[in-house]
């Protein structure tokens, strides 16, 4: 059986920035087993996969290694293939996905997607959290699935060297580090040994959680952010009620053709 895939770089109008997703559209379903072998030959921090139901699309996420609930990169590098590949003509994408409902909109020359808002409590976090990022401990963490750890300064987060295999033993989704930025209203990285992932390059979802905080922070609705991986990437996100609009550009690196079984 031959597949098409694509891979496109998100978060970014250069290639080699953002976050690399691959997407591969589909006819009909493949097996859970058969989506993860891919996404695990593919390497990257996500694939998506995506069928067509109706007017809308059904979208999943796979890293190398499990499925996710929400992928923020991915479902924008879906959404710029379907747009700029696929000749999808309508100004609105319909996903259906773990996380309910997704849609997509061309806003100019970026694409928005609405998502959920995570409104996360502060707790007190297991001390293996911090020898793991290899900081003293600090009063701001918070947590839902991920972590969310607020440091001082751009120049902290920047700084950040973590024991991955430390933080592999610490019970979350992901590890969210965040902080004012030098030039942007805010910057974070993200570390998700769990899933298999040492650090993600752009991260989508965790900006559903940073936003709502920064947001409150600063009272401000529109926010600027930069996720300050080595590759980079750069966001916009607006809060909207119960709901985080995150807005970036995408580019397609590669179009080809997968072989399975």
């Amino acid at each position: 059986m031959k597949l098409p895939i694509y891979q496109a770089d998100a978060f970014t109008n250069q290639l080699f920035k953002g976050n690399p997703a691959a997407v591969v559209p589909l006819e009909e379903w493949l097996s859970d087993e058969a989506m993860q072998h891919i996404a695990a030959e593919n390497n990257l921090s996500e694939t998506a996969f995506f069928v067509k139901e109706g007017e809308s699309y059904r979208l999943r996420w796979f890293t190398p290694v499990t499925e996710v609930d929400l992928c923020g990169h991915a479902t924008l590098a879906t959404a710029h293939i379907l747009f700029e590949e696929l000749g999808y003509d309508q100004e609105e994408i319909v996903f259906k996905t773990k996380s309910g409902l997704l849609t997509v909109q061309r806003e100019g020359n970026l694409l928005m997607m609405d998502f959920p808002a995570d409104d996360m409590p502060q707790v007190k976090p297991p001390s293996v959290l911090f020898k793991a990022l290899g900081i003293e401990p600090v009063p701001e963490v918070y947590r839902t699935d991920d972590y969310m750890v607020v440091l001082e300064s751009e120049v902290a987060v920047a700084g950040l060297s973590p024991d991955f295999r430390m933080l592999n033993e610490v019970e979350a989704r992901g590890i969210i580090v965040t902080a004012p930025g030098d030039a942007v209203d805010f910057v974070s990285r993200f570390f998700a040994p769990q899933s298999g992932i040492d650090e993600d390059p752009v991260t989508g979802s965790a900006h559903t959680k940073t936003t709502p905080y920064w947001s409150k922070k600063l009272s401000k609705e529109v926010l600027t952010a930069r996720q300050i991986s080595p590759r980079s990437g750069e966001l916009t996100c607006r809060m909207k009620g119960d709901r985080v609009e995150i807005l970036g550009q995408a580019v397609t690196y590669l179009k080809g053709e997968i072989t399975i079984a």
